[in-house]
């Protein structure tokens, strides 16, 4: 590969490009991850990222070269933050955490895609396994499938069919699964990892029943078993309504079906 000629608009195109290979698991990554993953030359890749640690975009770690997201970024979303209620609800998610030592997530729809918003750490009781993805297919994930089964049923499930999803529909259909969540009134999932991970979620219903997004916890599923979710279970459900009317989602609440 060899570097275009520079614009002012291409330049800024490809610095999100390279701002965007962080919507991912990787909290850091390498120079030459970074250009694989944005596809552009390494030479072009490095000026783009020397440009975004100025501007306090991106950070590099000194002791191994590697990129992360910088704190000028955090910053820059907090308006965000601010627009989707989710300053204000932040107390009601951190108080869940504390108390059922599991960490919270709010997922959003985003296209095809149940879209992680804000995550709530506990004090205690934390290990990497409760971090959910940053993206999960709506079909494929217990925040989909809390999104999904509380909207209208008509054609959602349709219009987020994801066919870049390997995993297979449920026995019954989707439709079928959607149903039976439905009637629970929240989602379970199991992730299958080595050590397999078991995700809940239940939505977030505002005024009107409009949905608005779905509150999430995973663990391990030797530690999130039955028993201790249905302890857990009328706190998240606690939690839910009480940010419901502080939280809006960027392209409106969906309507429920329910």
């Amino acid at each position: 590969m060899t570097d275009e000629p520079r614009s002012g608009a291409r330049a800024v195109d490809r610095a999100i490009e390279v701002l965007n290979c962080f919507d991912g698991d990787d909290p850091e990554l390498s120079l030459s991850e970074l250009a694989h993953m944005a596809g552009l030359p390494v030479s072009t890749t490095h000026r783009l990222a020397q440009a975004l640690v100025r501007g306090r975009l991106l950070e590099q770690d000194s002791s191994n070269d590697r990129y992360r997201i910088g704190h000028g970024l955090a910053s820059l979303a907090r308006p965000a933050l601010t627009r989707l209620g989710l300053d204000s609800a932040a107390p009601h998610l951190y108080a869940l955490a504390a108390g059922i030592r599991i960490t919270v997530s709010v997922g959003v729809v985003e296209q095809r895609d149940a879209l992680t918003v804000f995550q709530a750490r506990p004090p205690e009781w934390f290990c990497p396994n409760q971090v959910p993805r940053a993206r999960q297919p709506l079909r494929a994930s217990a925040v989909g499938h809390a999104l999904l089964a509380f909207s209208p049923t008509s054609t959602i499930v349709e219009e987020h069919a994801d066919q870049r999803d390997p995993r297979p529909v449920r026995p019954g259909g989707l439709h079928s699964h959607l149903d039976r969540v439905r009637r629970s009134g929240f989602a379970s999932e199991l992730i299958p990892t080595d050590d397999p991970i078991r995700s809940v979620a239940v939505p977030i219903v505002g005024p009107n029943r409009q949905v608005r997004g779905a509150l999430a916890v995973q663990a391990r599923s030797a530690r999130l078993d039955d028993e201790l979710v249905r302890r857990i279970l009328p706190a998240m459900r606690t939690a839910a309504g009480r940010i419901a009317p502080l939280f809006q989602t960027a392209s409106g609440p969906m309507d429920s079906a329910v």
